[in-house]
């Protein structure tokens, strides 16, 4: 199943990672060209909140779209609460 069905989640989601993977050519960029370990640390810390922002609004949308209803016999592509549950714990 996709991260979602919903045009406008899809799109929140992937500017968050496409800004996360911007963030993270500048961290390239700094190291191959010698900057500071401020700029370097600096954009390292700006990457890794854009992807778990990136994560929560995946996690936050499986809630609403891919939980399977309790009581019925889950699908191929719902998630149970539990699996939910780790899912979002492999972000903290």
């Amino acid at each position: 199943m996709p991260a979602t069905t919903d045009p406008e989640a899809a799109r929140r989601i992937l500017n968050r990672l496409r800004r996360a993977r911007g963030q993270l050519n500048a961290v390239i960029d700094a190291v191959e060209n010698g900057g500071s370990c401020r700029d370097v640390v600096t954009q390292l810390a700006a990457v890794s909140s854009a992807l778990d922002r990136a994560g929560y609004a995946v996690i936050a949308t499986a809630m609403k779209e891919c939980l399977v209803e309790p009581g019925a016999v889950r699908s191929e592509d719902g998630l149970t609460p539990d699996e939910l549950e780790k899912l979002f714990l492999t972000l903290a």
